[in-house]
């Protein structure tokens, strides 16, 4: 029964025949041979190393167990007979499999390509992955007692900042692997369930009104968008710290392309099969949705701006006119580029979500911002053009609200 479980999950993570699992492996050994022989290294201490590792992979885990498309699956296995520990530790392994081959191999594939390592450090790394695992999936199943998972993270976390570069550390982290493995025997599978809102992806009221509802609601409704929405804000406080030497000009578009990478916030499309499907077959939904939605994007990211600009004034000042201006400019534009990118070339084929957090696509807008930036930053007289094109597309744009009630 075990084997059983285990394999339904994993087909369908990794493909009926487990291609996604070889090909994830080709392309992390392609990943690690092009940046070794770039000959790029940075000094990374080892327990630095395993906070990276850690943090990355627990993340990736707990979007695994929320994942929406692993409920339906579990759904049906629920109707058939099985063994409470059985099925626990089968869908662990699952998601812990896909966790670690998918993206934590890739991510230890840059560190190891690019820092001078240890022997040593390659155990270790796998280890604390393998813990992160244990612990977010320990964590998610007693929910109730959050307040004890945020002091064993907080407690296991202290351990690597203060003992990570001693050679016996590898002990601790089995002793934490072996007391997740006990915890785990008394989880319930149903804890791991995720109830499915059947009204979440209904739009009610009036046209003017239902598509800010349904995007804030939507917002609201999945904690880890907020939480990476507050990870950005975080972001846009620290970031002119490291910018001091600059200029405002030149520092400002940076920061401003670095803020549009919102993923959670740009994909609700893609990641709600449901609702692209309402907004494409219904007359006229392009422009009732498509508009609305950009404007949500750009609050989002003018937001994050905004407290960018208020950090960098407090810190070194120079921020005037131009620097608002261009706060706009970028906001407005990554709305844009997401919200087209979503429309026309939405993902799909993805077989949860975290594939959607870290697919390729999601830096197609923040490069292009990026660059953008560059071009500002080297050739100041672009200012003047690019505020007459936000100008213009604020119009626009405007003309736009008014015509369909958006």
């Amino acid at each position: 029964m075990r084997k059983m479980i285990f394999k339904s999950f994993a087909k369908n993570l990794f493909g009926v025949k487990y291609e996604r699992l070889t090909r994830n492996l080709f392309t992390c050994l392609i990943v690690f041979w092009g940046l070794h022989i770039a000959d790029l290294k940075v000094q990374i201490s080892p327990f630095i190393f395993y906070l990276m590792t850690g943090a990355f992979t627990a993340g990736v885990m707990w979007q695994a167990l929320g994942s929406e498309e692993q409920a339906a699956q579990m759904q049906n296995l629920f109707m058939m007979p099985f063994q409470r520990r059985e099925f626990v530790f089968s869908y662990i392994a699952a998601l812990g499999a896909y966790t670690l081959v998918t993206k934590t191999a890739m991510l230890l594939s840059v560190l190891l390509a690019v820092s001078d390592w240890k022997p040593a450090i390659i155990p270790g790394s796998i280890l604390w992955s393998v813990n992160a695992v244990l612990m977010a999936a320990v964590i998610y199943s007693f929910k109730k007692h959050w307040y004890a998972g945020v002091f064993w993270t907080i407690a296991v976390a202290a351990a690597v900042l203060f003992l990570g570069n001693q050679p016996w550390f590898l002990l601790i982290i089995i002793a934490n692997i072996v007391f997740a493995v006990m915890l785990l025997q008394k989880a319930d599978g149903y804890s791991f369930y995720l109830q499915k809102d059947e009204n979440s992806h209904l739009i009610k009221g009036r046209p003017r009104d239902s598509v800010w509802r349904y995007l804030f609601r939507y917002l609201i409704r999945h904690k880890n968008y907020l939480l990476n929405t507050a990870v950005m804000w975080c972001a846009a406080c620290v970031l002119p710290l490291f910018f001091r030497q600059m200029e405002s000009m030149s520092v400002a578009p940076i920061g401003f392309a670095i803020l549009s990478l919102n993923t959670p916030v740009c994909i609700l499309l893609s990641c709600d099969p449901d609702l692209e499907q309402a907004v494409r077959f219904l007359p006229g939904q392009m422009k009732s949705f498509c508009v609305p939605y950009c404007l949500f994007i750009f609050l989002c990211n003018i937001t994050a701006d905004v407290i960018f600009l208020c950090s960098m004034q407090f810190q070194k000042g120079g921020v005037d006119f131009p620097v608002i201006a261009a706060a706009l400019f970028f906001a407005l534009q990554s709305a844009i580029g997401s919200v087209l990118l979503e429309w026309f070339y939405p993902v799909r084929g993805w077989k949860i979500e975290s594939d959607l957090w870290h697919h390729p696509r999601k830096y197609v807008v923040p490069v292009i911002m990026l660059l953008l930036a560059g071009a500002v930053g080297i050739f100041p007289i672009l200012i003047p053009g690019l505020i007459l094109m936000l100008m213009v597309e604020s119009i626009l744009l405007f003309l736009y609200c008014q015509k369909c009630g958006a």
